[in-house]
């Protein structure tokens, strides 16, 4: 494995599932780690477990404010004057996601947490990687940001699609400074965010998807590319895929 030692790396909703995950494989692999999410509480418990082997630093904020995301870059840039890896990861989603419930509030709430918030890390993170002339930018989209359909509701799929969009237009533009972003499409992933789901997910059906230490796998092996190529894309999705399974069910 490729080690990240002397790599500093931004986790962003580094509190639980996807993010949670890649910053434990991130400083397994010797990159010092800032975590960030609203909720300091669970930033300290990963940074514990970081902390035994390793280095991590817990910054909460809420990403959809614009200051408090230019405060984590400050305390990077103070601490550390280096930000070589940004898994922009935080995002959320709500019950209430189709389009006879939506409100603009509703709204207001999946776009700036979804997509605002990714455009405000990206704005922070790149002036460190155009100055080093080198950088790994690793987005955490969603299938529902390739594919249209119902499950996730309309304006995460919209603010998903976003991503993609922001992702393949920073490497357009970013490529002759050396930096390299990849947005990253999971499928079903078994994390807290399945909570939020109208029609509740059991056990078993959360057994079958994809864990979040599969998708911290991959974003440490994404991380630990060289530097003259880029993973633009890329999707992870369960095996057992309720979609092709339903499918299948009713004879199609």
């Amino acid at each position: 494995m490729t080690s990240l030692a002397g790599k500093i790396a931004w986790v962003t909703g580094a509190g639980s599932g996807i993010g949670e995950a890649a910053a434990l494989a991130l400083a397994g692999a010797g990159a010092t780690v800032v975590l960030t999410g609203r909720r300091r509480e669970p930033l300290e418990d990963v940074a514990r477990r970081i902390n035994a082997n390793g280095s991590a630093h817990v910054q909460p904020a809420d990403l959809t404010v614009a200051a408090q995301v230019q405060r984590v870059g400050d305390h990077i840039r103070a601490t550390f004057n280096q930000l070589d890896i940004l898994v922009n990861n935080a995002g959320v989603n709500i019950l209430e996601r189709h389009w006879s419930q939506l409100t603009p509030e509703r709204i207001d709430t999946l776009l700036q947490g979804n997509l605002t918030s990714a455009l405000y890390c990206v704005s922070v993170a790149l002036p460190f990687m155009r100055a080093q002339k080198d950088g790994v930018l690793i987005h955490t989209a969603s299938m529902a940001g390739r594919f249209i359909g119902n499950l996730s509701g309309p304006i995460y799929t919209v603010a998903k699609h976003g991503v993609v969009a922001m992702s393949h237009g920073l490497n357009m533009q970013e490529c002759v400074n050396g930096i390299r972003s990849t947005v990253f499409l999971p499928g079903e992933v078994a994390t807290p965010i399945l909570d939020r789901r109208p029609t509740p997910v059991s056990a078993e059906e959360r057994a079958r998807m994809v864990q979040p230490e599969d998708c911290g796998d991959l974003i440490r092996y994404i991380a630990c590319l060289p530097k003259h190529v880029v993973m633009n894309e890329v999707h992870l999705s369960p095996t057992w895929n309720r979609g092709y399974v339903a499918a299948l069910e009713r004879g199609l």
